[in-house]
């Protein structure tokens, strides 16, 4: 006889692993793990929007006095908020009438649903953190904005944050387009020159395999690897200023061809639900209304947001 409540074990099968995923997703993704061990992951509770607040202005009232000097006290304008949309994810888990009657017990039932549910958490984590370098179009426009709108090939055009980067130029990111991987390192020092301000400065480089074969072969009998147990993150890098440089490339990589990321994570940020970070999308029961089979969804809201564009930079060579 087959195991009646199959619903009730795709939803708490995604509950009791909803963490863990969440986890997974942080851990796969260099740029994620970077923000969830800087503190810059911080969910949401609600609202039409993300807003992520944002300093655009010194405080004019600053400077020098002598004795009695009278103090300028003007109100300042200088706090705003960039506005991000709330992004959806899900992945489906489904079993039908006759996988139902064909793996009846409960102990055999919880172990197809393992099965499956590892290959949704695996689909889960893989979506998301490719979507950390989308530019927000894919899926008509529905994907994470992430580094590839954020830290974009031309940032005195278009809007991001709802804060228009030709009006607005403190919201313009950093750019280098070498062209020649034989200059990497002299062109890389430029760029990183550009986003240093006082103690801010990049303290994430993520590179895709173009990038970092010709960062690898410049470096010659220097090479700079670490291993992952002295790596801050855990992952494999190299050095370039005191700041990980790290291959995020690799097999399925969707770090755009020859460029590297000079990011500042102190002004990124990874924006989830609270009700919405890899949940069952409903615990009820989910029936396909023409078809013997259930369903339960893995589910997944938030997006990534930004706070200081101008502290970012990008790096690009001939692919």
């Amino acid at each position: 006889m087959a195991f009646p409540n199959i619903s009730d074990i795709l939803a708490t099968t995604i509950e009791s692993r909803s963490r863990s995923i969440a986890d997974n997703v942080m851990e796969n993704c260099a740029l994620y793990m970077k923000l969830k061990v800087g503190g810059r992951t911080k969910t949401i509770s609600g609202g039409d929007k993300i807003l992520q607040e944002l300093s655009f202005a010194e405080n004019g009232n600053a400077g020098f006095y002598s004795g009695y000097d009278r103090l300028p006290v003007a109100a300042q304008d200088v706090l705003s908020a960039a506005e991000y949309d709330i992004k959806q994810a899900a992945c489906a888990v489904v079993i039908s009438g006759l996988e139902q009657l064909k793996n009846s017990g409960k102990e055999r039932m919880i172990d197809l649903m393992d099965s499956r549910m590892t290959v949704a958490e695996s689909t889960m984590v893989n979506l998301l953190c490719n979507a950390a370098y989308s530019d927000g179009t894919g899926y008509g426009g529905k994907e994470v904005t992430g580094l590839d709108i954020a830290v974009p090939l031309d940032p005195t055009t278009g809007t991001y944050g709802g804060i228009n980067r030709p009006t607005w130029t403190f919201w313009r990111s950093k750019v280098v387009d070498d062209g020649d991987a034989t200059t990497i390192q002299a062109s890389m020092n430029s760029l990183w020159a550009q986003t240093v301000r006082n103690m801010d400065h990049p303290d994430l480089i993520v590179a895709d395999n173009t990038h970092w074969s010709a960062y690898v072969a410049s470096l010659q009998a220097l090479q700079r690897f670490t291993n992952a147990e002295t790596g801050e993150l855990g992952f494999p890098t190299l050095k370039f200023m005191g700041t990980d440089y790290i291959l995020d490339g690799g097999i399925g990589g969707s770090c755009p061809a020859g460029t590297a990321f000079f990011l500042n994570t102190k002004f990124l940020h990874w924006r989830p639900h609270a009700q919405r970070n890899m949940v069952p999308l409903s615990p009820n029961r989910r029936y396909a209304t023409d078809q013997d089979a259930e369903v339960q969804i893995l589910a997944w809201a938030g997006n990534m947001t930004c706070s200081g564009a101008q502290f970012q930079g990008r790096h690009d060579i001939n692919a």
